[in-house]
């Protein structure tokens, strides 16, 4: 199995760049904003603690099975310790069905965010976001409050790649992916 994390700052193309290489490798995706988006609906605030725990079922009960693998995204935090704990807790409900795996750290710069912010697919599929005036606070907050962009040599991990996809397409950024990892192209 393989587990792909797509990590980056709020609205930097994570689950577009995901779709798009789940379209190309038969990955499974889990973008962070399927867990999050019916916990708000249900609590009406975000609950952290339920969050997690369904994320912790989905990700057992994914590893169990002989899918071939999941791309997962989310916001990281690089200067927080509990960020790192927590990658380091998804990869061990993964490590005992031996999976590889693989690190995309993606990079755009504030201006660009704030316009993917508004993209309809976004908002298709977060609905959180389609109030753009509170996402757009939140997203400026989270910048200033947040180092979700890692410095040069902070990932320590061997399967890594950061891309610079401010002037790129998700398409483009999946391919880019895929010439770096290529074992991750679907099988057949």
């Amino acid at each position: 199995m393989k587990l792909v994390f797509i990590m980056g700052d709020a609205a930097s193309g994570k689950m577009t760049v995901g779709q798009e290489l789940c379209k190309r490798t038969g990955l499974r995706l889990h973008h962070n904003h399927m867990t999050i988006e019916p916990v708000l609906e249900i609590f009406g605030y975000f609950h952290g603690q339920a969050i997690s725990r369904i994320r912790e079922v989905i990700f057992q009960e994914f590893a169990a099975t002989d899918l071939p693998g999941m791309v997962f995204t989310y916001m990281m935090a690089f200067d927080l310790p509990s960020e790192w704990e927590a990658l380091e807790k998804i990869k061990d409900i993964f490590r005992p069905y031996n999976t590889e795996f693989y690190y995309v750290e993606l990079d755009a710069p504030l201006e660009v965010r704030l316009q993917r912010n508004r993209t309809e697919n976004r908002l298709k599929h977060k609905a959180s976001k389609r109030d753009i005036e509170t996402s757009d606070m939140r997203l400026i907050q989270d910048a200033e409050k947040y180092r979700c962009i890692s410095y040069e040599g902070e990932v320590p991990f061997d399967n890594y790649l950061r891309i610079d996809n401010s002037q790129i397409t998700a398409a483009q950024a999946a391919e880019m992916i895929l010439e770096r990892f290529p074992e991750l192209r679907a099988e057949g």
